[in-house]
């Protein structure tokens, strides 16, 4: 019998429940794929209390978005991906918390030999969300100096490396002094521990008072206002994440008193809409993490029976990097 992580209402970590579930054969489009590793994000959470809403709040439900391993069986019309190979995934239905599960096919990638499962699993959607980013959302330049909030995080630490590849200088935000360390290890310029020191009156220094042209943020309610504070006139501040709760309903006349500034909440589903656009997003992080130019940092390991104790410590802050699953 195959095991997961089972969800029966929103709330705590403790509705997380270890238990048994039936996966079944693949119908048309889909596979059946068993699990090597899969990866923990902070969006996971959204779901696990209902900040995102499990699709038809329908329960019981399996949260998580991203995992590697083994195909076991393809269905009809499946052509792209055989029994034997290995893949990834980042987008389509939630159901990584399991041992083996069923996905459409639409959603999984070929794997290269050269890249581990562990790094398969913790690369797709932080990765993925990188891609856009870095690269749609606001479309970063050699010789710009870009702000990160909370740069030694999974998807952080990814844009930290892809930025400087770019060109870019890179100022990110951290908390705590060993998370700065792990983050100048990857590259970058200038860290600010945010517990200890005004990010927003250091970014300005180092910018000589200008600021900066765009700030990533996955943060949210606590770093908003600061974020803002930290753009040059006509700048972009990108919220991708929750970390601290939502970020504000947003004032139009704020935006403007403090630069005509503009601010984008993102969403993966805008920007991975189709199977081209999975792709070509996926080949873009496959090579770079292929090549060498941009590193996974596993920051941590837990067997998936342990997810409870996993939501704790990254609601805490305790967990760095990329942090994957063991089935």
């Amino acid at each position: 019998m195959t095991k997961a992580i089972v969800i029966h209402e929103y709330g705590g970590p403790d509705v997380l429940q270890w238990e048994d579930i039936e996966v079944g054969e693949p119908g048309p489009d889909e596979v059946r794929l068993r699990h090597e590793a899969m990866s923990l994000n902070f969006r996971d959470t959204y779901h696990r209390t209902g900040s995102y809403k499990i699709p038809g709040d329908k329960f019981p439900a399996i949260i998580g978005g991203d995992g590697s391993g083994v195909i076991e069986a393809v269905g009809e019309n499946v052509s792209h991906v055989k029994a034997g190979d290995r893949v990834a995934y980042g987008t389509g239905p939630m159901g990584s918390y399991a041992q083996a599960r069923l996905i459409p096919a639409e959603f999984v990638v070929k794997l290269p030999d050269e890249i581990s499962f562990e790094d398969g699993a913790a690369m797709m959607v932080k990765g993925l969300t990188a891609n856009y980013l870095l690269r749609q959302s606001y479309d970063v330049k050699a010789g710009e100096t870009i702000l990160i909030q909370a740069a030694a995080g999974g998807v952080g630490l990814f844009m930290v490396q892809w930025a400087k590849h770019l060109g870019a200088t890179v100022i990110g935000t951290v908390g705590s002094d060993a998370k700065a360390e792990i983050a100048k290890k990857y590259g970058c310029d200038h860290t600010i521990n945010y517990s200890e020191e005004d990010f927003t009156k250091r970014v300005r220094e180092i910018t000589d008072g200008v600021g900066v042209p765009v700030v990533y943020d996955g943060v949210g309610a606590a770093t908003y206002a600061g974020s803002l504070d930290c753009l040059a006139e006509r700048g972009f501040l990108i919220g991708y994440g929750n970390a601290s709760g939502n970020f504000p309903m947003v004032d139009p006349f704020d935006l403007m008193h403090k630069g005509s500034l503009y601010f984008q909440r993102t969403s993966m589903h805008n920007h991975v809409r189709n199977r081209e656009e999975l792709e070509t997003g996926a080949n873009k992080v496959m090579d770079l993490v292929g090549r060498g130019i941009v590193k996974i940092e596993i920051g941590g390991e837990y067997a998936l029976k342990d997810a409870r104790q996993a939501h704790i410590d990254l609601e805490a802050r305790k967990t760095s990097g990329n942090v994957i699953y063991r089935p």
